[in-house]
């Protein structure tokens, strides 16, 4: 008899586990296509512009100088002081973006060192009170939606000004004993923060994503009332796209890659992952690599590491290749001009993209592995071959001899020469392509960032 028991106990639990499961995997499924209908325009973008901006511009040391120099608010203030830009013109930002390329923008609302760039309520910490009721958030947001780009909000988690945010993880008091001993009231900045980004979510229009950061340590998911947040946001912005930084500090999370509800995607931040990311079932995870033009977010005049166009060029193509976006940053100085530099280097961008930009805007991975002499993105049942790097003679794209109608060389339409054969060998599963006739010789290409080559498959 107990045995039986025993049996009948297994077998219910059994049942009700398959239940289970399956009532929870029907409800990720949920979950994960109202997330892939979100970002269908985000991951079509495939580019963008970050903008980090602040008082910090104006020490001119990059926007962690409070946290690195250990300094006090009173320390501190100086900065906050001196900032009041007097060039700053967001529609020239707006068209740089745009010629760069561009789809979209996120700006900071509010970094780590607390200063709001927009007219909150809750405090005076904020660009409004030191320079006669300006809103630079709402000038960025009706200056880049005016040049038809899509706009997003950066604010982060993290506050060093208020008073009753700890003194944890990264804060400039972490090492002063007498700091140390003061009380904090968390659910006042709990309140503090929610409110905020209740005014972003209310008061500048439809904003299309909303970048927070960051998570660290036991400061990720619940202790900042992610979910009550969440829904809050999305109350207000029902198509907003939120990152993954509620429970995510600097890139991929380490845990199962599911999509809970805090989070559209992924933030690898200065790197670009090996292959594209995916969940546990193996769905597509969108993400966004965030990428310094040099080695800051906020102005440095000392960082003169500026990254190469054909880097930006290849960091992007990269990304795309493997199902993923790229968030390019200036940091514009304390008077709101963006480095000359970094123009220059948007500038060129721009030009490779206006010529190239189909073989980036709604493509994808492409499905091929990855070649040694670039990469290979896809859009419908066209093949765009990235020729990077320079390699002797031709390059080859294995098994596709017999799928292809054509090819040509995308900068100038002209037809690009392909084979089947390599000085006559019966090499089975090759397909060369060149840019001249014999396609085994070794030429000069038109384009030496990146030559694209647009393959076109047969229906």
């Amino acid at each position: 008899m107990t045995r039986n028991n025993n049996i009948l106990i297994l077998f219910v639990l059994i049942i009700f586990l398959t239940a289970f499961t399956y009532v929870q995997d029907e409800s990720y499924k949920n979950n994960y296509n109202k997330m892939i209908n979100r970002t269908e325009w985000f991951r079509n973008a495939r580019f963008g512009m970050f903008i980090h901006w602040g008082p910090y511009s104006v020490a001119a040391r990059g926007e962690w100088v409070k946290s690195n120099e250990r300094m006090t608010t009173e320390e501190y203030q100086k900065y906050v002081d001196a900032f009041v830009p007097s060039n700053y013109h967001p529609e020239q930002w707006a068209e740089t973006a745009k010629k760069a390329g561009m789809k979209y923008a996120v700006m900071t609302a509010k970094h780590h060192d607390g200063f709001c760039m927009f007219d909150s309520k809750y405090t005076d910490y904020k660009i409004s009170h030191t320079m006669s009721g300006r809103d630079f958030i709402k000038e960025y947001v009706d200056a880049f939606r005016d040049k038809g780009l899509k706009v997003g909000l950066y604010y982060s988690l993290i506050d060093w000004h208020h008073t009753d945010y700890p003194n944890v993880g990264n804060h400039p008091m972490r090492d002063n004993t007498e700091y140390d001993k003061k009380s904090y009231d968390w659910q006042n900045y709990l309140d503090y923060m929610h409110n905020q980004i209740k005014e972003l979510m209310t008061e500048y229009g439809k904003i299309d994503i909303l970048w927070l950061d960051y998570s660290f340590d036991d400061y990720s998911d619940e202790k900042w009332k992610a979910s009550e947040l969440v829904s809050m946001i999305r109350k207000y912005q029902p198509h907003i796209i939120l990152n993954n930084r509620l429970t995510v500090s600097h890139g991929i999370s380490n845990k199962e890659r599911k999509f809970s509800g805090y989070g559209d995607f992924e933030t690898p931040e200065q790197g670009i992952p090996e292959k594209g990311l995916v969940d546990t079932y193996g769905n597509l995870i969108p993400w966004e690599t965030c990428l310094t033009l040099n080695n800051n977010w906020g102005y440095s005049s000392a960082d003169d590491e500026w990254k190469t166009p054909e880097m930006i060029i290849h960091a992007l193509v990269n990304c795309v290749s493997k199902d993923g976006n790229l968030l390019l940053n200036i940091g514009p100085d304390s008077q709101g001009t963006i480095p000359y530099p970094c123009g220059k280097i948007l500038h060129t961008v721009g030009e490779w993209i206006s010529v190239n930009g189909e073989s980036i805007y709604g493509c994808k991975n492409a499905g091929v592995p990855k070649p040694e002499w670039g990469y290979v993105t896809k859009n419908g049942n066209i093949l765009y071959a990235h020729w990077t790097n320079p390699v002797i003679g031709h390059i080859n794209i294995k098994n596709f001899a017999d799928k292809v109608e054509k090819v040509i060389i995308l900068h100038n339409k002209r037809p690009a020469q392909t084979a089947a054969k390599w000085w006559g060998n019966t090499d089975e599963g090759n397909f060369f392509i060149n840019i001249k006739q014999p396609t085994y010789g070794t030429y000069i290409l038109p384009d030496d960032r990146d030559t694209v080559l647009k393959i076109y498959l047969k229906e």
